[in-house]
C-alpha cells in the first residue's frame, strides 16, 4: 500500500489523459489550471517517469503515459462502481438517470408522471447535464445519450430514432407554400443537426438562405421557433407533442434521416436490477409509440453530447 501514490493525483492524471488539456481537465474537476500541474508533478515525482510531454503546442501522453492510463481508468472504474453499489445498498429504491435537459424537458417530463405513479416505490432522481457522464465515477445508475452509438463498456439499447424536418410556428407556416419560401425566413440552427442536408434533398443550396442562431439546447431552439423567431430543422422525436398540440407545424412532407438515436445506456448487469428494469421496461413502452426510422449511416463526424445526449 505505501507503494501506491495520491488517489487526487491519479483522478486529475486521468482527466488531463482524456482530455490532453491542463486547462479542459481543471474546468471539469473544477479546480485552476495551477493546481491540475501540480498534481501531476506530484505524481510523476512519485513514480519517476515523465507521463507528458509537449510537441508543437500540442500536450501529448509519453509511452510510459500510454500504458499507466489504461490501468488508472480501469482501477478509478472499479472504485467508481464499488462506490456506487455502496451507496446504493444504503438507499434501496432510490434511482438515478442522466440525460440531456432537452430530452428531460421536450421527452421525459410529460410522461414522467406515468412512471411515478406505477412505481411509488422507486425515488427517481433525474440528473440533466450538457456533458457525458461517467456513470461509476459519478453515482448515476443510468442515462439517455443522444449520439451514434459505439459506447464501449456498457449496456446499451436504441431507445428512440430519429428524422429531421423543417418546423416554425403556425403564422410562419401559412408563408410557406413551398421549400424556396424558407429564402425569406431565417433558419435556426440546432448543435448537430445541418441545414445543408435537407436544402440539398430539396435541390437547394444552403448559401441563399439566412442563417440564425445556433442553440445547444435542442428544447431552446424549439421554443424560439415557437415564438415565430424563425425556422428549426426539428427532431421529430422530441418536437412530437408541440406538433400535436398545434404549437409547431412542419410545413413539408420531406425529412431526411438522423444519424444520432436516443439510447439507454447503464453499466453492464445492471440492466437487470429491479429499480433499472423497471425503468427500462417503461422507457420502451413510451417510446413504443412513436415511428422508430433507421438510424443514418453516419455521413459527418457528429459531437457526442453534448450529446446525451
Amino acid at each position: 500500500m505505501n507503494t501506491l501514490p495520491p488517489l487526487k493525483s491519479l483522478r486529475v492524471f486521468e482527466a488531463v489523459a482524456r482530455h490532453l488539456s491542463f486547462t479542459r481537465a481543471a474546468d471539469e474537476l473544477c479546480v485552476t489550471q495551477g493546481a491540475v500541474s501540480q498534481q501531476v508533478r506530484v505524481l510523476e515525482d512519485a513514480l519517476g517517469v515523465k507521463l507528458f510531454r509537449r510537441q508543437h503546442r500540442e500536450l501529448r501522453l509519453t509511452s510510459a503515459g500510454e500504458r499507466y492510463v489504461l490501468a488508472v481508468r480501469e482501477a478509478l472504474r472499479l472504485i467508481g462502481a464499488a462506490t456506487a453499489e455502496l451507496r446504493k445498498d444504503q438507499q434501496p429504491g432510490r434511482l438515478t438517470l442522466s440525460c440531456l435537459p432537452s430530452f428531460a424537458h421536450k421527452w421525459l417530463m410529460p410522461r414522467l408522471g406515468d412512471f411515478i405513479e406505477a412505481h411509488p416505490e422507486i425515488s427517481l432522481r433525474i440528473h440533466t447535464s450538457f456533458e457525458v457522464v461517467d456513470l461509476a465515477r459519478d453515482g448515476i445508475d443510468c442515462a439517455i445519450r443522444h449520439g451514434p452509438g459505439g459506447y464501449r463498456d456498457l449496456f446499451a439499447e436504441v431507445l428512440l430514432t430519429e428524422e429531421l424536418t423543417p418546423m416554425c410556428s403556425p403564422p410562419v407556416a401559412a408563408r410557406l407554400a413551398r421549400a424556396e419560401d424558407l429564402v425569406g425566413e431565417t433558419l435556426l440552427r440546432d448543435f448537430g443537426t445541418e441545414w445543408a442536408d435537407w436544402l440539398g434533398q430539396a435541390g437547394l443550396s444552403s448559401e441563399r438562405f439566412r442563417m440564425g442562431a445556433e442553440f445547444l439546447d435542442s428544447s431552446m431552439a424549439m421554443q424560439a421557433a415557437i415564438d415565430g423567431r424563425g425556422v428549426i430543422l426539428g427532431h421529430t422525436a422530441l418536437a412530437r407533442d408541440d406538433l400535436e398540440a398545434g404549437r409547431l407545424v412542419a410545413p413539408f412532407e420531406a425529412r431526411v434521416p438522423y444519424d444520432c438515436a436516443h439510447w439507454f445506456v447503464c453499466l453492464p448487469g445492471r440492466e437487470t436490477t429491479a429499480e433499472v428494469q423497471a425503468l427500462r421496461d417503461w422507457l420502451k413502452r413510451q417510446a413504443a409509440a412513436f415511428p422508430t426510422p433507421a438510424i443514418a449511416a453516419a455521413r459527418r463526424s457528429v459531437p457526442q453530447p453534448l450529446p446525451f445526449d
